[in-house]
């Protein structure tokens, strides 16, 4: 199968390597430092499998592109644009969005609509995704952990319902773990949760999240994730709170190793995700009448740290 990577930073490179390794021909489309490296000496990726893994790359979709499903990897606030971009240069064709945050099914279907798709619906798939990746430089990046995709099933897909079953196959064919889940929307503000709590705090302090286990640092990231619990159960998500710090000390143990994206970011001196993360938490809450001091402190100085974004699409 014909695969196309939309947006290949860490996250879109290192599940190009996989699908590559999985048998399929893999089209990388990412930064020119990043696509000069590969079409080079390919991406080397380390942590516990080092290998070099030949995949085609590019910095642009080429024109009369025939892939058969796309994955988008890019970072939240460069979806839209990225979107629109695909779907002028592509006909419809299945589509995986694997970005952080919440909403990131809405705005993704509303770009493909802006870029001529007639359904995007029947098209685009929310995936959650916790496989680790750590950005080392142009042309190589590293496995920092345990993780995987999850996915709707199909029965909860709607007119996605296909393309969820394709992407789920496609991904279990080639080794990358995923699973099929019910209640897809519970599992996306999980994922939410945990991305506020771990994400700020190890971008503000420089820590890996493995450093999250110990005080003081555990303490302010489940300060994090109890302003985001209330939230999620003011919208309806029965979420427990020994539920929730399950989930933040299982994820973090996981991928103790791993600089969080955020951090990756703040370290190279991009824009981050908060405002799609903990932003949107903190707009959810302001339509509850909720107020998060720590999370809204705490989006106050990742913002003032990040720069502004620069022109088009920055990969994931």
């Amino acid at each position: 199968m014909k695969i196309l990577v939309v947006g290949a930073g860490a996250v879109g490179s290192l599940l190009g390597a996989l699908l590559q390794e999985g048998g399929h021909s893999v089209l990388l489309v990412g930064r020119a430092d990043h696509v000069t490296a590969l079409q080079g000496q390919g991406l080397r990726v380390s942590g516990s499998r080092p290998r070099v893994v030949r995949v085609e790359a590019a910095v642009t979709i080429p024109p009369g592109n025939d892939a058969d499903v796309v994955l988008v990897t890019t970072k939240t606030f460069g979806l839209a644009a990225a979107t629109t971009e695909l779907a002028r240069a592509l006909s419809p064709h299945p589509v995986l969005f694997l970005q952080n945050g919440l909403g990131i099914l809405s705005v993704a279907r509303n770009a493909l609509r802006a870029g001529g798709w007639i359904d995007p619906a029947a098209y685009a798939v929310r995936g959650v995704n916790s496989i680790p990746a750590t950005w080392v430089g142009p042309g190589e990046v590293r496995e920092a952990g345990v993780g995987e995709v999850l996915l709707p099933v199909p029965s909860e897909a709607g007119p996605s319902a296909g393309a969820a079953r394709l992407f789920r196959m496609l991904l279990a064919g080639a080794r990358v773990p995923v699973e099929a889940v019910p209640e897809f929307e519970r599992e996306v503000w999980r994922k939410a949760l945990v991305n506020a709590a771990v994400n700020p705090v190890t971008a503000a302090r420089g820590v890996t999240n493995g450093e999250l286990l110990e005080d003081p640092l555990r303490t302010e990231a489940l300060r994090l994730l109890g302003e985001g619990l209330a939230v999620a159960r003011a919208v309806g998500f029965d979420f427990t709170s020994e539920e929730v710090t399950r989930d933040f000390e299982r994820i973090v143990r996981a991928t103790a190793s791993n600089r969080s994206s955020m951090l990756q970011d703040l370290d190279r001196g991009r824009p981050t995700e908060i405002d799609a993360i903990s932003g949107e938490i903190l707009r959810e809450a302001a339509s509850h009448g909720l107020d998060l001091p720590a999370t809204r402190a705490i989006v106050a100085e990742i913002t003032a740290r990040s720069s502004r974004a620069p022109p088009g699409p920055q990969p994931s």
